[in-house]
């Protein structure tokens, strides 16, 4: 049985992760060995993996989607922060609000909340 799944992501530098996903997004930093750091809470949920032949009204496939309890927060704080949104905020027909920002590594992100 799968318990967990976990993206790795390539990164030069950590301190852009730090402050894409720690200071933004509010992840913890749950562990940290120098050469990697690890994001994330200490909330359970699914183990879930998606496959798609495009993103939702025919946007690009996101390389990563994140459920927020505040998007409009997380879309004012990504845009103050100078990240690049690719796709507007958008309230969409099938029950959630989002958008999609580039991360620091060129990643395309989905930031969600459910509706």
């Amino acid at each position: 049985m799968v318990k967990r799944i976990v993206a790795n992501i390539k990164a030069e530098d950590l301190w852009d992760a730090e402050r894409f996903y720690h200071d933004i997004l509010g992840l913890e930093v749950l562990m940290d060995h120098g050469w990697i750091k690890t994001f994330g809470n200490r909330e359970e949920s699914k183990v879930q993996i998606s496959f798609a032949v495009q993103g939702g009204n025919n946007t690009e496939v996101p390389d990563l989607s994140i459920e927020v309890d505040n998007v409009n927060e997380m879309y004012d704080n990504m845009k103050n922060a100078g990240f690049e949104v690719m796709y507007d905020i958008t309230d969409e027909d099938w029950g959630v609000r989002r958008f999609f920002v580039k991360d620091p590594f060129g990643k395309l992100i989905n930031i969600l909340e459910h509706q």
